[in-house]
């Protein structure tokens, strides 16, 4: 599945949820759906900015990714496993949103997606911006990231979506 349809899911599943599943809170220390959403968006978003910031480039970077960076992209996608970002860059997303404003924001990140997709490969792939974990990345791969990222929260969603069931 492309990173597109599976985005195109996400959105769709929104509407199997209530306001008030959406927004449920399992135990300390776990997001809700709403926070999951809000979490992939808002990273989305940024990884677009990535790849237009690659794109507005002028300067070869002859630097390449880090260990991890190069494992990622070999693999197509992050490992599974739980990933805790540090106390600094862990700030709980937000969780007051409705069905509808999350699907209008993730429609945001989908026609961005489109208007980048015809055009992502024709920037000179020397032209990156440094990911603080995977190292120097082209405009490609910041938008390969971008389909990898929802692809390592599905998990997440399931196992959100099961604790739904058996409230």
């Amino acid at each position: 599945m492309g990173a597109l349809q599976l985005i195109e899911t996400y959105k769709s599943d929104l509407q199997n949820y209530s306001v008030q599943q959406l927004r449920h809170i399992p135990e300390a220390g776990v997001w809700s759906l709403c926070q999951m959403y809000d979490h992939v968006i808002l990273v989305a978003h940024e990884y677009l900015d990535q790849v237009e910031y690659c794109a507005a480039a002028s300067e070869e970077q002859t630097l390449g990714k880090t260990e991890f960076g190069e494992k990622l992209f070999q693999n197509g996608g992050f490992p599974p496993i739980k990933i805790r970002l540090p106390v600094e860059m862990n700030a709980p997303p937000n969780n007051s949103e409705t069905n509808e404003e999350l699907m209008r924001r993730v429609d945001q990140v989908i026609e961005r997606m489109k208007d980048w997709e015809g055009k992502v490969d024709s920037i000179n792939p020397n032209y990156k911006i440094k990911h603080g974990g995977f190292g120097w990345l082209n405009a490609r791969e910041w938008y390969d990231l971008i389909g990898m990222h929802f692809r390592h929260h599905l998990r997440q969603k399931s196992e959100l979506e099961q604790r739904l069931l058996v409230k």
